[in-house]
């Protein structure tokens, strides 16, 4: 190193300065070690124009070797090149295999010196110290195997390897639960059905939309349907359309309006209306309608295994007490509307503006005979062939769509009306 310090080539300074030791059993590994403390510690701060931290150490494996063949063969098979600080490390652990067969007193005196040089390094020591990586990962491994290590630290305090330990425990788990790819990308038309799923069946939760989508064979995770369902606040409700069309099928309403004839008599007509496919059931005339009448027609509208759940009517007195016996006793629960509201029998009333606009308001009746006629015949045009908005533009019973063929019209009602169809 002094002969390093006075040399002004840089080549030569290099080569002054790379150690040779020859043997690379446990002596050769000890030597090395003790000459890395030496160059880090001891002769750190002895020399002006060298750094003896920068030093070589060439480590050779064989028994028998001279520095010429070693020059010859350019040292790339036989020398291998340890860092000062790995062979430190790997020199600390063949001590402690070493001091395993030392007795205890010898262990004891060592110990002592130790720790007196340790004192004396600590003297000469800046008040903080740059340690690497590697020693604070021999820190943290022995302070897992041996816990009560921490009384013995005295470079650095116990709670900084504590610190140490937490930080590597906590880049361990980072680690291993970091990101390996992500989700995959989900396309705007699934999301859009996602959502769509979710505002029409309000009733539906994750695990239901998302096996309709496997049935329809979009394979996403329960997770992403949940992700991009539709918010509701609070318990999921059903609007008052899909009420009144899951109830359809079991309320039927009925009633009375009045027709002139031609000398100035009233006649009534009796209605009967299904609500789930707007289908006229039954229909009567009378010029006298009595409770008992109108028993005897809801007997005949209805058959005992065709029934309606529900039955609204309005408050007419002829709706009497034979009436209401007779449909409790064919188990149909009577539902009548408020004083004078119309409004609450609107089906049914929309049929009798539809019957007067379309048909009693363009003909003279003469007598009930006369009536039935034309009720019968307009009866048959409201279910068969006229079109509902209601409906999709379709009859209350279901009329087919014709393609081919020719179009011909049918007369109804003396032409009041036509059918259209092709032939």
């Amino acid at each position: 190193f002094e002969r390093a310090e006075n040399e002004t080539d840089a080549n030569e300074r290099a080569r002054l300065m790379s150690l040779l030791i020859v043997g690379g059993g446990p002596t050769g590994v000890e030597l090395a070690g003790a000459i890395a403390e030496l160059t880090r510690r001891a002769l750190a701060k002895d020399f002006r124009n060298i750094d003896p931290r920068g030093s070589r150490i060439l480590l050779i494996e064989a028994g028998v070797a001279s520095e010429n063949s070693i020059r010859r063969s350019g040292g790339c098979s036989r020398i291998r090149t340890r860092s000062p600080l790995m062979i430190a490390i790997a020199f600390l652990f063949v001590r402690m295999v070493c001091d395993c067969f030392k007795s205890r007193r010898r262990l004891d005196a060592e110990l002592l010196v130790l720790r007196h040089q340790l004192n004396v390094l600590r003297q000469r020591a800046p008040c903080r110290l740059n340690l690497r990586w590697a020693d604070r990962a021999l820190f943290v491994w022995l302070y897992r195997r041996f816990p009560r290590i921490l009384d013995a630290i005295t470079i650095v305090r116990p709670e900084t390897v504590v610190r140490w330990h937490r930080m590597g425990f906590a880049a361990y788990w980072r680690w291993k639960s970091r990101p390996l790819g992500g989700r995959p990308w989900i396309r705007k038309e699934v999301r859009d059905l996602i959502r769509r799923m979710s505002f029409e069946n309000p009733l539906w939760g994750a695990p239901k939309i998302h096996g309709e989508l496997l049935k329809i064979g979009i394979d996403v995770a329960q997770s992403t349907v949940s992700k991009y369902m539709v918010p509701r606040q609070g318990r999921p409700l059903q609007t008052w359309k899909t009420f009144l069309r899951n109830h359809a099928e079991g309320i039927a309403s009925i009633d009375l309006f009045v027709v002139p004839t031609v000398t100035f008599e009233q006649l009534f007509g009796f209605l009967v209306l299904g609500h789930g496919r707007r289908r006229l059931i039954w229909y009567a005339v009378t010029a006298h309608p009595t409770a008992e009448w109108l028993a005897r027609q809801i007997t005949e509208a209805f058959p005992w295994d065709t029934v309606p759940k529900y039955l609204i009517r309005d408050n007419d007195r002829a709706f009497g007490g034979a009436f209401k016996a007779r449909i409790r006793a064919m188990g149909i629960r009577d539902r009548p509307t408020s004083f004078r509201s119309p409004w609450q029998n609107g089906y049914v009333e929309r049929l009798i503006g539809s019957i007067r606009r379309e048909c009693t308001d363009h003909l003279i009746v003469f007598n009930a005979e006369h009536r039935r006629r034309i009720l019968a015949k307009y009866v048959a045009y409201y279910n068969d062939v006229r079109t509902h908005v209601s409906l999709g533009k379709d009859a209350p019973c279901t009329r087919a769509i014709e393609r081919f063929g020719d179009v011909v019209a049918h007369p109804i009602l003396g032409g009041l009306h036509h059918r259209y169809a092709r032939i």
